[in-house]
């Protein structure tokens, strides 16, 4: 029995990610790529992007798209290709013929209406459904005279005793008797190559080390290695990754994850917290939470890669993309908010600078589009619920706001002046603070949590300021939603 669970220490580490394109890019896709990225950034070695497009009735271009838009997203850089199956058709065919030749695989004639009956029976018997080996060349065998009507398949000669075993890098030592496994079809009646076997083809022409992928895949390997053994090519080691919980523990879907890695994008998540969340999906490094891209790259290895299912969880991510807002550069940031801004038709030209408004609120912010959210007040008059204006703009706040609506106009604009102001109407009128901060708060933003009422009404143009707090003596003012 062959076991295969180290390569020679000289070999250059390569790994792949290996996408197909009949969907987006999703969460537990994007962890597999970071892990493989990671490990070849952290070893010095080359990732590779294949797409493996050979299922023609479900890829798509779109997909193609948003996988590599989703990769260039999360700057998950790639060394070589992408490389495309389709593309590779002839090669597959020469290595198919190659087997032929060595009696590695067989042609079978079996019609597919013949194999369905089979199955049916042995189902009915309480058997494993299996091809019965019925073409398979043994010595002294006589076969069937090959029908005419029946184009046939090619099928890889698995071996049928002994075991196949690997050391999993994740999953420590499986083995699987070869009895278990039959013979896999390596090309359909048409010629076309099937999926494991395009994959083995590949991993040995691209020279892959280490195959780093889903846990959905395990059942594949054993089929793949013996693959690769009758085609003498180095066997990769293999680390297979749990899958991804949702929050409520049950297996990821739309509704908690499952998503275009792009909606996280177009929900105002930042790469860099995503990344760094999905580093923490059932990989650790002591107690660490936050690092950057580097430094995960530095630390990352498979022995730390825990074999039990990761649940995602959303309030760590939301967490995590505020912890990075808040140490992101106001420039970056300004780039990033400024097209949301113009999507809801908002123009972002003139005062207050678009800056200064997300230095104001970016530590109160989890995303991007609430920092659009916040900046779009100051760019388009907001509706002020009705329910805040009867409960703020009181009888005993009136006065109180138009004697700090008179200072107004001769106040130094600039956050501590205008603060000073705000003091000196509260005292003169005997009031505390939210007396006059929240009816400000309501007509300028309608809102009552917003950042120091200084320094909001200072970002504001003065007139702007003038014009929103004068509403307050309409007593069915535009723009003031009367629900």
């Amino acid at each position: 029995m062959a076991v295969f669970s180290r390569l020679p220490t000289a070999i250059m580490i390569r790994t792949r990610f290996a996408p197909s394109p009949t969907g987006f890019l999703h969460i537990g896709g994007a962890r597999t790529a970071l892990f493989s990225w990671a490990y070849a950034r952290h070893h010095s070695g080359a990732f590779i992007l294949r797409v493996e497009d050979t299922d023609l009735a479900r890829s798509t271009p779109d997909a193609v798209r948003a996988i590599l838009d989703g990769m260039l997203w999360l700057g998950l850089t790639y060394d070589e290709g992408p490389f495309y199956q389709t593309q590779r058709m002839d090669r597959y065919r020469a290595v198919i013929q190659e087997m032929l030749a060595a009696g590695t695989a067989y042609h079978c004639y079996m019609a597919p209406e013949e194999l369905d009956r089979l199955r049916e029976e042995q189902r009915s018997q309480g058997v494993k459904p299996r091809y019965n080996g019925l073409w398979r060349p043994e010595p002294g065998k006589i076969l069937p005279t090959p029908p005419a009507a029946v184009l046939p398949v090619v099928r890889f000669k698995n071996p049928r005793d002994g075991m196949v075993a690997w050391d999993d890098l994740v999953k420590g030592r499986i083995e699987i008797a070869n009895g278990e496994l039959d013979d896999l079809v390596i090309a359909r009646a048409d010629g076309t190559p099937t999926y494991n076997f395009c994959v083995v083809v590949d991993d040995r022409d691209m020279g892959i080390t280490h195959v780093i992928r889903g846990d959905d895949h395990v059942n594949n390997t054993p089929r793949q290695i013996n693959i690769l053994r009758a085609l003498g090519a180095p066997v990769p080691l293999y680390a297979h990754l749990s899958m991804i919980l949702g929050d409520d523990g049950q297996k990821l879907s739309k509704r908690h994850g499952a998503v275009s890695v792009m909606q996280y994008d177009d929900e105002g998540y930042l790469p860099e917290a995503v990344l760094n969340y999905l580093a923490r999906l059932g990989w650790s490094h002591g107690d660490d939470e936050i690092f950057s891209m580097q430094q995960f790259c530095e630390w990352f290895d498979l022995d730390h890669i825990t074999p039990s299912a990761a649940q995602f969880n959303t309030e760590k991510l939301n967490w995590l993309n505020a912890h990075y807002l808040k140490r992101t550069d106001i420039a970056r940031l300004t780039a990033l908010v400024r097209p949301r801004l113009e999507a809801r038709g908002l123009s972002v030209a003139g005062t207050p600078s678009l800056e200064a408004i997300i230095g104001l609120y970016r530590d109160r912010a989890a995303n991007l589009n609430e920092l659009a959210d916040a900046a779009g007040i100051f760019y388009a008059h907001p509706e002020v619920p009705t329910r805040l204006l009867e409960k703020h703009l009181t009888p005993e706040a009136l006065p109180l706001l138009a004697d700090f609506i008179a200072g107004l106009a001769e106040v130094a604009w600039e956050a501590p002046a205008i603060g000073a102001l705000i003091k000196e109407s509260v005292a003169r009128h005997g009031m505390k603070m939210p007396k006059l901060a929240m009816p400000i708060r309501v007509l300028l933003t309608g809102q009552e949590q917003t950042p120091s009422v200084d320094a909001l009404v200072a970002l504001f143009p003065r007139e702007e300021v003038l014009e929103r707090l004068g509403k307050a003596d309409d007593p069915r003012p535009s723009g003031i939603d009367p629900s």
